[in-house]
């Protein structure tokens, strides 16, 4: 047997990782069209985790999930390798937003993903809110119980994934474009061809197949499977973001666990992310860009100055000085991303049947689709690599993943 997994993001590489506890390391493949890995939403996300957020056909992953975080985190010393700490949510409401924006999606609205979040809004008092945000004269209120949500550094997260897959075994391809399928004379899929103008040509032994290339994968499966009349229903959601470093955020202050604070500006298609992550990084976010064309590698991807713009003087007003005094922020980096957003609202899991492929057949039925995360895919990919190294190998799944079908 021999696995491709198109796409080494975080979906990509947390399959490969739970893949090789199940079947020999050395019969996967890992391949990415970008010349640069992580240079996408795994590399530049919040790395936000929930417990409980989900809609009830995703709450079984996300629960999953956010304990495979924690579990791998106690394992290998993540809070040291990947910044792993678990903390609070809250929402906040600025004194000079009437009303809060609190919509049912927030991809389509422009509103928070925190208000699909499955808790209850409690005010709570000054004393107990983060040092660094300025939420003087607003509205706070804390989302869930504290320990239901956690943050990481997405980057540093796929890094060791990809290196415990290296050094069992796993193999990486890239930069890598899967172009055509190769089937033996009774027509079965046996291999599949690769390019890369960097590197010419390779072949690959392939007898199941797994798309995970975010909102690459509607381009991967069209191009390996052009009669099939099946669409994947998956499209970009482009989002830019910063880091920067507050004097108000310090080492001292992560002992009391990481904030996720998600509010509105008055800015109308602006309702700002903020996360505090170790490392005295805060990390700003929100704005997103349904109409921005997906490029071909996400390497192609370049913020767009007034975007960054409008994300730095929402950062300066949230967490920098009070007005009158210098500006402290420091930054630390610029970022825009794709995510997968699926029209459903919920990821795609699950193999897809040989008839929907328009003609090449698997001998061991095996293609499978794993992508759509939208904004969650940080906080789904452990549960998501788990189940779909379970789908591959035929196991029955760890969540249920039933209603998450093309």
């Amino acid at each position: 047997m021999s696995v491709v997994i198109l796409g080494s993001g975080v979906i990509g590489v947390s399959t490969a990782y739970y893949l090789s506890e199940l079947i020999l390391a050395t019969d996967i493949h890992l391949v990415d069209a970008s010349p640069r890995l992580f240079a996408s939403a795994s590399g530049y996300a919040a790395g936000f985790l929930a417990a409980d957020w989900f809609s009830p056909a995703s709450a079984a992953l996300g629960q999953l999930s956010f304990d495979e975080h924690k579990r791998l985190a106690d394992r290998h010393g993540g809070r040291e390798k990947w910044n792993y700490l678990a903390g609070s949510g809250y929402n906040y409401v600025p004194p000079d937003v009437i009303g809060n924006k609190r919509g049912d999606d927030w991809l389509r609205d422009g509103t928070s993903r925190a208000q699909v979040a499955n808790a209850e809004f409690e005010k709570i008092a000054d004393k107990d809110l983060p040092g660094w945000l300025n939420h003087h004269q607003g509205t706070v209120e804390i989302i869930g119980e504290a320990g239901s949500t956690a943050v990481v550094d997405p980057l540093k997260l796929c890094q060791f994934l990809l290196s415990e897959c290296t050094n069992r075994g796993v193999n990486v391809h890239y930069p890598y474009s899967a172009t055509t399928l190769e089937a033996n004379e009774s027509g079965e899929i046996t291999g599949l061809a690769l390019h890369s103008s960097a590197k010419g040509n390779l072949h690959l032994p392939c007898t199941k197949l797994v798309v995970s290339a975010g909102s690459w994968s509607p381009r991967v499966f069209a191009t390996l499977f052009p009669e099939s009349l099946t669409k994947i229903p998956i499209s970009s959601l482009a989002g830019h973001s910063v880091v920067v470093r507050s004097p108000r955020w310090t080492k001292e202050h992560e002992s009391h666990g990481s904030h996720a604070v998600f509010t509105t500006d008055s800015d109308d298609d602006l309702s700002p992310e903020i996360f505090s992550r170790p490392g005295e990084e805060i990390w700003c976010g929100g704005l997103n860009h349904a109409e921005l064309p997906l490029p071909e590698r996400p390497t192609d991807f370049a913020p767009d100055d007034a975007s960054i713009e409008r994300l730095l003087v929402a950062s300066r007003k949230l967490v920098g000085v009070p007005p009158g005094q210098s500006d402290d922020l420091i930054i630390l980096r610029k970022g825009l991303c794709s995510r997968p957003a699926s029209a459903k609202g919920t990821p795609f899991i699950s193999r897809i049947e040989d008839e929907k492929l328009g003609g090449p057949r698997f001998p061991e039925g095996g293609v499978f689709l794993s992508s759509g995360h939208g904004p969650w895919g940080i906080s789904l990919s452990l549960g998501t690599g788990k189940v779909t190294a379970e789908l591959v190998e035929g196991r029955r799944t760890s969540a249920d993943i039933s209603r998450l079908g093309l």
